[in-house]
């Protein structure tokens, strides 16, 4: 074999133990990327390009005001996971949502969990994720997260840990599904001597699960993708799941309320009564009636139609409420009390600024911890306090003093690394992992799910709007 240049540093890395050599089930990935030529491996990467290309998949990114559309971007190297981990990673998150939506239900509901945790209840009902128009419904199952993504990492000693939950409209499941399309199609020869867990039966699992989410009585039922738009960052998709999954993607110019509070899409033959609506458009747009007074991507009454159960909306309108950096602090207390089980997944120490003793904690220990807002997404307004300067940790301390309730805090994970190829250095860039849950009759887990790498060096920052990459995620016997 020849010599690896590819050093570890003092992170845990998924392919090479401390000792400098590849783990077990791991030496034909390494060896067969450590051993091209640059000739060889700039030739794959022109391979991906055109297939990527040939095939369309780009992402969304608004660039000095202007929307780009960019070229996914995919690392050849995949990441492996072991059957056997990973089925003890589905037991936790099959365990978690359960747990979560049980604690959606009771918010809008009993309120009991919140009435024994009297800080977070006050939390709760000052955030803008709650919803006072969700109070009493009764969603199909009870379950309100029909489809949620969590963001899973591995510490210094290799362990799966979850970082946050995804739960009003958690995006890139179809980025996953492509990525294995692709990886299929440059790297036929390794993939053929991995027994890899398949994922191509996302789609008529979804399928299944929008199904599931109906009230209707009806054999068959009919369900549309309800998006924002072409201009949308994750437009792609939209697109992408209404066509593998054989649906209607619509607008809300599509849709047309009955006089008798049915949602009904316009066709040229006629109009057509929609069962389920897989929303991606966020809650305050949803119903003009209800919350934002001018949005144009929602349809005026809807949420009355969902309230009367004239039509399913997945997720359910008001499941963000458990979609909040606060709130996952308490996800280990809500697993004990509404299951009477342990957390089967470790989770992050968070520290919440609403409590006065960890906003003294914050204030005094700023400078080693990572801060983030509870309500943002795709990385932003996030502060790693180790690389900040002093004005940047000064400006944060101002901001948390004046709304701790907007603010959390994290220990800084040292992030498990994995090879990349960058330009034609393989090098060792930091990982996170979006496995994908359904809620239906039944739970389906995907197999492994969206590996995010951050592609600059030392970055943690995994998001593709922030110059973040892919992998493709290999579940193996």
């Amino acid at each position: 074999m020849k010599t690896n240049k590819y050093k570890i540093n003092n992170f845990y890395d998924e392919y090479l133990n401390n000792k400098n050599h590849p783990r077990n089930n791991f030496e034909s990935s390494f060896n067969f990327f450590n051993l091209l030529s640059t000739k060889k491996k700039k030739l794959l990467s022109k391979v991906r390009d055109s297939i990527i290309r040939s095939m369309g998949i780009t992402f969304r990114v608004y660039d000095n005001n202007e929307l780009i559309d960019r070229e996914w971007p995919l690392d050849l190297i995949p990441r492996i996971i072991k059957e056997k981990e990973w089925n003890d990673v589905k037991e936790g998150l099959a365990q978690r949502i359960k747990a979560i939506n049980l604690f959606i239900h009771d918010v809008y509901h009993k309120q009991e969990f919140l009435n024994e945790n009297p800080i977070l209840k006050s939390l709760i009902l000052d955030s803008p994720n709650f919803l006072e128009e969700c109070k009493g419904v009764i969603p199909k199952n009870k379950i309100w997260a029909n489809i949620s993504g969590t963001d899973l990492i591995k510490d210094h000693l290799g362990k799966f840990y979850v970082l946050e939950d995804n739960l009003r409209v958690p995006s890139g499941v179809a980025y996953m599904l492509e990525n294995r399309n692709v990886m299929k199609k440059v790297v036929t020869d390794l993939f053929s001597k991995y027994q890899v867990s398949p994922i191509d039966d996302y789609s008529s699992q979804l399928y299944k699960c929008l199904s599931n989410a109906s009230y209707s009585k009806d054999k068959k039922k009919t369900i549309v993708i309800l998006s924002p738009g072409v201009f949308n960052s994750a437009y792609f998709e939209h697109a992408y799941l209404a066509q593998q999954m054989g649906i209607d993607l619509v607008e809300s110019s599509d849709l047309i309320l009955s006089k008798d509070n049915y949602v009904y899409m316009k066709t040229i033959s006629g109009r057509k009564k929609v069962d389920v609506i897989y929303r991606r458009v966020n809650d305050d747009y949803l119903d003009p009636t209800v919350w934002i007074k001018d949005s144009t991507l929602g349809l005026p009454g809807v949420i009355k139609s969902w309230k009367e159960k004239k039509v399913a909306i997945v997720n359910a309108p008001g499941s963000g409420v458990a979609d909040d950096k606060a709130v996952y602090a308490f996800v280990p207390k809500m697993i004990e009390f509404f299951l009477n089980e342990k957390p089967k997944l470790n989770q992050v120490k968070t520290y919440l600024c609403a409590f006065e003793k960890d906003k003294k904690f914050v204030l005094d220990n700023i400078n080693k911890l990572v801060l983030k807002p509870v309500n943002e997404s795709g990385g932003y307004g996030i502060l790693i306090g180790p690389n900040a300067t002093k004005k940047e940790l000064n400006d944060y301390k101002s901001k948390i003093n004046l709304n701790p309730r907007n603010f959390v805090a994290q220990p800084l994970i040292k992030l498990s690394t994995s090879p990349t190829l960058i330009k034609t250095s393989i090098q060792p860039r930091h990982i996170d992992l979006r496995p994908f849950i359904l809620s239906g009759n039944d739970t389906f887990i995907t197999n492994g799910g969206l590996t995010r790498v951050a592609l600059e060096k030392g970055s943690t920052i995994v998001n593709s709007s922030q110059g973040g990459g892919s992998k493709d995620t290999w579940v193996i016997n």
